[in-house]
């Protein structure tokens, strides 16, 4: 038992003693390198720019707005057929820009309050109150907006053209013309040379005719299409009228 008991406490035999490995100079860079690293941030956006461009003008007796129908995200294009504009009644469109989703949630939304409207009051709402109503409805929604820019067209009940033009939390003003989205900017300063005809004292200032109009349109979504990357593909004209609403397509720039 005594020689059992020496067995067990002996300490055991030394093996051969291990030398500690040396890093090597890419190893210590790269482990002060990942000291010296900035910690990576992860973030998530619940809105997206899809892009395009909408333009709205009124005439005495008509309105015409027109779209492109393009949908893409930074460089990629998801689709090169997706309206923009939505008929709310006989004598009234919108044409959404910015994030599609919201866009298609905000005019579900806006056809179902007109036919709640309609069961009402047994008539379509004017586009007087439908403006006001876009208003209230994106203003209601300021805290989470719609990341939507708005143009609302129509006759009103005198029979005369209205724009209107919204902010995302529905802000608004009626204008003689206006216009919203990535090609806005470009957009604008033609139709200030071609309608209001600002510092142009020799120039005769008369309202231009329901084809002029259409062709002005189509020239101005033509030159967008060439220097935004955002617009192109296909342009959808809406004239509104006393008759009612009548749609035509033209082809622009699918590259």
């Amino acid at each position: 038992q005594g020689t059992l008991a020496q067995a067990t406490l002996a300490p055991a035999p030394e093996g051969p003693r291990r030398i500690p490995r040396t890093r090597s100079a890419r190893e210590r860079a790269s482990h002060r390198n990942s000291k010296m690293q900035a910690p990576m941030e992860h973030r998530w956006s619940p809105y997206a720019d899809n892009g395009g461009t909408c333009l709205g003008v009124a005439g005495n007796d008509f309105c015409v707005l027109a779209a492109d129908t393009r949908l893409s995200t930074g460089y990629s294009i998801l689709t090169r057929d997706c309206s923009k504009v939505t008929q709310l009644t006989d004598k009234c469109v919108i044409a959404s820009c910015g994030m599609k989703s919201d866009a298609i949630t905000l005019h579900k939304h806006m056809k179902a309050r007109i036919v709640m409207y309609e069961h009402k009051h047994r008539r379509q709402p004017s586009v007087c109150a439908i403006a006001q109503m876009l208003s209230t409805m994106l203003y209601g929604k300021r805290f989470f907006p719609y990341y939507t820019f708005n143009v609302l067209c129509g006759v009103d009940d005198e029979g005369v053209g209205a724009v209107y033009h919204y902010d995302a939390i529905g802000s608004f003003e009626r204008a003689p013309y206006t216009t919203s989205g990535s090609g806005s900017a470009l957009v604008l300063s033609v139709l200030d040379c071609q309608l209001q005809k600002g510092n142009q004292p020799n120039a005769a200032k008369t309202a231009p005719n329901k084809a002029e109009v259409v062709e002005l349109c189509k020239d101005v979504l033509s030159s967008v299409g060439e220097r935004d990357i955002y617009t192109g593909d296909w342009g959808e004209i809406f004239i509104i009228d006393a008759g009612g609403v009548t749609t035509t397509r033209f082809e622009l720039r699918q590259d």
